[in-house]
């Protein structure tokens, strides 16, 4: 699809704002790797048969053939790390409250897991959290689960922590500061943690994003309102997965809550994946630090891409925004966690899950380099002096290479993995690719390759908002 030409400014920088936007983009970055003209790394579509190899050795390992038990990514896994901690906190809301109202009881565990994933960016090779109830330490994505676990259930977010314990608002959010989420999280000196700062800025951001935007989070600035806090708000007919891809979505006002956009069939409630993408990309847009702009419009996780300024279509010439490619990982990460909730949780179905890309970081991105699908060119980038290792701002053109390229490898890997196992799409999701497999597989090599840190072959510069 071409976006370029004559297209105003306002409606690309709401496209680029979209789920298809993420593929499409990156598309035209594998496009230039099979030429050869990518800037910074060398593509081999040939070791992509190594990585389904590997992988698949791994679903084998874990699952056997009952491909129906691998779990979709998602952050219930993290926060599940070591003993189960979602079900029994639920279970303790329930004792506590009872009879506890079931949309309570969801909009509890959108407000838990959706603060998680944002505290989930790169903490550093040197940080943990030890849990003095299962006496485990947990590193990286899973010690910051189980230490928001506890942070949540010790009323850290609310704005009334003595009678609302249980729940993430504005109010509670204006509290947050770098030394409390340091002494929640057990940094010290000798247990330093990366991005401390910049994690608990977008924490104050989500502050004052939840006030903005009532329409989603209701007058008190809650993310579970957005299931429907005000259910009489209904439009019809409700948005429709693929609406996005029209390049109009600038100029619509859509200012419904998740039951506001769903369906009933029969008993159950279907919302579109679409409806939460855009509740969350609209609504959380303050959040984001301010780096990329089109027509006025902050963009968040979308960076320009140095070849495609100097590839452009020569049919089309070069127009501002076409070297633009988004990715929008944690916003993706929030809809897979939001996703598996409203399923497991309320029972609802979602449509649409196809839109919703692999997820662009460095387990991911690390497994296609750790075998070979990417190699960097030699001297390119400047290196670690301790580890040896490149290391760059999430910002460099190398790293917009990387994860560009990661989105539509993980959509061909999936595929080489279905081939081999005998699979659809639909008995072997995405989702569950991601968690049995890549992401699973990223960090397992790592270990393999660098087992003093298990870090990823790129060292990211982290601020704690992009990975």
């Amino acid at each position: 699809m071409n976006i370029a030409g004559t297209i105003p400014l306002e409606q690309k920088a709401a496209y680029l704002r979209t789920l298809p936007a993420i593929r499409e983009r990156c598309a035209r970055v594998h496009a230039l790797a099979t030429q050869g003209n990518l800037a910074f790394f060398d593509y081999h579509p040939d070791k992509e048969a190594d990585v389904a190899a590997f992988c698949i050795q791994i679903i084998n390992r874990d699952y056997g053939t009952d491909f129906t038990s691998i779990e979709p990514h998602g952050r219930w896994r993290h926060l599940d790390a070591g003993v189960a901690r979602v079900r029994p906190l639920i279970a303790k809301w329930h004792a506590a409250h009872d009879p506890l109202d079931a949309r309570e009881e969801l909009r509890r565990t959108i407000d838990l897991f959706l603060v998680s994933v944002l505290l989930d960016a790169g903490a550093g090779n040197q940080w943990s959290y030890h849990e003095a109830s299962s006496g485990q330490t947990f590193a990286r994505s899973e010690g910051l689960g189980v230490a928001s676990v506890h942070m949540f259930d010790e009323g850290f977010f609310s704005g009334d922590p003595v009678r609302q314990p249980y729940r993430v608002d504005a109010a509670g959010l204006e509290k947050v500061t770098v030394q409390r989420v340091g002494e929640a999280m057990q940094v010290t000196e000798a247990n330093p943690m990366v991005g401390l700062e910049g994690r608990t800025a977008l924490l104050t951001r989500l502050s004052a994003a939840l006030r903005a935007s009532p329409q989603f989070f209701g007058a008190d600035g809650r993310p579970g309102n957005i299931i429907g806090a005000c259910p009489f708000l209904r439009r019809s007919p409700p948005l429709q997965a693929h609406t996005y891809i029209n390049g109009n979505f600038a100029s619509t006002n859509y200012a419904d809550f998740l039951e506001g956009e769903s369906t009933l069939v029969g008993t159950q409630r279907v919302v579109p994946v679409a409806a939460l993408w855009h509740a969350l990309i609209e609504g959380l847009t303050p959040i984001w630090p301010s780096r990329h702009t089109l027509a006025g419009v902050p963009l968040g996780d979308v960076w320009p891409c140095t070849v495609l300024k100097s590839h452009s279509h020569a049919q089309d010439g070069q127009q501002e925004g076409d070297d633009l490619v988004p990715f929008h990982k944690l916003t993706g990460w929030i809809s897979y966690s939001i996703v598996e909730v409203l399923q497991k949780v309320a029972g609802w179905r979602v449509e649409g899950l196809e839109d919703l890309t692999g997820l662009p970081e460095y387990r991911n991105g690390g497994l296609l380099v750790d075998l070979g699908v990417l190699t960097l060119k030699p001297g390119l980038l400047p290196t670690d002096p301790v580890s040896g290792l490149p290391s760059v701002p999430p910002s460099h053109p190398a790293i917009v290479e990387w994860r560009a390229m990661t989105v539509i490898e993980l959509d061909r890997i999936a595929d080489a993995i279905r081939k081999e196992l005998g699979l659809t799409a639909e008995q072997l999701t995405l989702a569950q690719v991601l968690e049995g497999a890549t992401w699973k597989g990223g960090r397992e090599i790592a270990k393999l390759k660098r087992p003093e840190t298990g870090g990823p072959p790129i060292e990211i510069v982290s601020d704690g908002t992009v990975f």
